[in-house]
């Protein structure tokens, strides 16, 4: 008789991460994060930029207001930060 063979799935998910630039830090230990997306119009063609601001969790206060940061989805952390700040781009 064949044996058989069972296999197990494991659904291993990427988390999100979006790169942004620290608008507001004056919150404790949570920075204000822009983030500008680029769209296109579907009858006109023409593209256009479009902003979203993330509340992102700032460990330290370490990021400061014009920081080009890396910010990565996780569990929620308070009613509406949702996201961890993750290193430094640049200026």
């Amino acid at each position: 008789m064949a044996k058989k063979t069972e296999t197990k799935q494991v659904n291993i998910t990427k988390k999100k991460q979006l790169k942004g630039t620290v608008v507001s830090d004056k919150m404790e230990l949570t920075a204000s994060i822009k983030v500008t997306t680029l769209k296109v119009h579907p009858i006109y063609k023409k593209r256009y930029k479009s902003y979203k601001k993330y509340l992102a969790h700032n460990p330290d206060n370490t990021y400061k207001i014009g920081d080009s940061v890396l910010i990565e989805e996780t569990a929620p952390k308070s009613k509406n930060k949702r996201w961890q700040i993750i290193k430094k781009l640049g200026k």
